[in-house]
């Protein structure tokens, strides 16, 4: 599954979702597992679907990873974001003011098409 700024999740497994946000966040094994408080050994068999965390566990996770539970547990939710939405808020003035650019520029479109529509209607009220 695809969303404009989130990452296609095509692991199909528990496993493969948590090594997808894992990696969507920039976190080795060993730093997710020191987050959760639990062993990277731990964190490696839950990743390789050789175990399954808990339900506080996998809730907590969520949290860290920055996605909901029941995009962990089923891949429908709030998934990974793509690296450079998430995470980097250096870059968010520059993405806020592309797109206020992006917005005057239509703004402005719609400003020059309101005016040709309306040269138009005045046109077909004078007649011949």
């Amino acid at each position: 599954m695809l969303d404009d700024n989130r990452l296609a999740h095509n692991d199909e497994t528990l496993g493969g979702r948590i090594s997808l946000a894992r990696d969507a966040k920039a976190f080795s094994m060993e730093h997710a597992a020191e987050r959760l408080g639990v062993l990277p050994s731990s964190w490696r068999a839950w990743e390789c679907d050789r175990d399954v965390p808990r339900g506080n566990r996998l809730t907590t996770m969520a949290g860290i990873l920055g996605v909901s539970p029941s995009w962990l547990l089923t891949g429908l939710g709030r998934g990974p974001m793509r690296p450079g939405i998430d995470g980097h808020a250096q870059d968010l003035p520059q993405v806020m003011r592309r797109i206020s650019k992006e917005i005057e520029a239509l703004n402005e479109r719609m400003r020059q098409i309101a005016l040709h529509l309306d040269d138009d209607a005045s046109a077909r009220n004078k007649g011949p």
